[in-house]
């Protein structure tokens, strides 16, 4: 599994610096709306906010006109920090799993190499890995490659497909820096749910490994919440 990993990670890399030698970004300074500023206004910028207040302030600044998802950024101590935890009420968003074994992988492969990516995540058997190492290029860029380090690859992956519908999630910190994003529900979540998604969330992190935490929904202005540092 170890050399798997290392092969895997290589595969992932090299379709990474591919996609980033064909796409040149061009970045424009955001303007924000007046909403938005209006929002900001309703926070104090020195404050770290308890959780249940942040919960109840997060809807007052909250601007999207939709269901949106709630998110956390965490500042983390050190970045190469992964993991993964079962949030207790899910994300709020239904997961497609694709599950990659000797009856499908060439199925699979045939329409990924048709730009055709109809799943959110890919759980391989091990046979097959050398096999989608063909199709690495695709994969890689949109973080869809297994690996056995988000437990990915499976001997059982029709067991792993399942937890991963069952509100299990795989997380880690950005590659260049020690932050890590999460979506921990959705707006139409009650207070108490989004709560305790959170609370298993930095669980998984470790408080000791968590410098700062900003809680945000789509389109709101961060608010920074404390949590237990011991």
């Amino acid at each position: 599994m170890a050399k798997l990993s290392q092969e895997v990670e290589k595969n992932q890399a090299e379709g990474i610096k591919t996609e980033k030698k064909e796409k040149k970004k061009k970045f424009k300074a955001k303007k924000h709306s007046n909403k938005y500023l209006q929002a900001i206004m309703k926070l104090d910028k020195g404050k770290i906010y308890p959780i249940s207040e942040a919960f109840l302030l997060l809807r007052k600044v909250s601007l999207a006109k939709f269901d949106a998802s709630v998110e956390l950024h965490i500042n983390t101590i050190e970045k190469g920090l992964r993991g993964k935890t079962k949030l207790p009420h899910g994300t709020g968003k239904e997961i497609k799993v694709q599950i990659a074994d000797v009856s499908s992988i060439d199925k699979i492969i045939n329409l990924v190499e048709k730009g055709k990516i109809d799943f959110d995540v890919l759980v391989a058997h091990p046979q097959v890995m050398p096999k989608l190492a063909k199709i690495a290029k695709f994969l890689g860029p949109k973080g869809l490659m297994p690996n056995p380090k988000s437990g990915t690859i499976s001997t059982e992956p029709e067991k792993v497909a399942d937890n991963l519908k069952g509100g299990e999630i795989n997380w880690k910190s950005e590659a260049d820096f020690p932050i890590i994003h999460q979506v921990i529900g959705k707006m139409s979540f009650k207070d108490k749910q989004l709560e305790e998604n959170l609370q298993a969330f930095l669980k998984s992190i470790g408080s000791n490994k968590i410098k700062s935490v900003t809680l945000k929904s789509t389109m709101s202005p961060g608010i920074k919440i404390q949590f237990d540092s011991k």
